[in-house]
């Protein structure tokens, strides 16, 4: 299990543009992704702590968590996101 950033594509810009959005203030919050959850970064950067690995992202990057991971969201800077849940 692990956490997968890259670049977002085209086609995936364009269906995430219609999802809702998520933002959050400058924090450090625990989390536990009940589902998959795919995700476009359109503002801030935020580090993610899964298993002892720090994963940083921020605007253009689309995000992957899977399902059931357990983390630790650090907000570095504060961040808006649109995000999709998949089964």
């Amino acid at each position: 299990m692990t956490i997968i950033i890259r670049p977002a594509s085209e086609e995936e810009r364009t269906e995430m543009e219609k999802c809702e959005t998520w933002s959050c203030e400058v924090s450090t919050f625990p989390w536990h992704f009940e589902e998959e959850e795919h995700c476009l970064i359109i503002e801030g950067e935020a580090v993610v702590t899964y298993e002892e690995r720090q994963f940083r992202f921020g605007v253009g990057d689309y995000v992957i968590f899977p399902k059931g991971m357990d983390c630790m969201w650090e907000v570095v800077k504060p961040i808006k996101k649109y995000y999709k849940h998949v089964e």
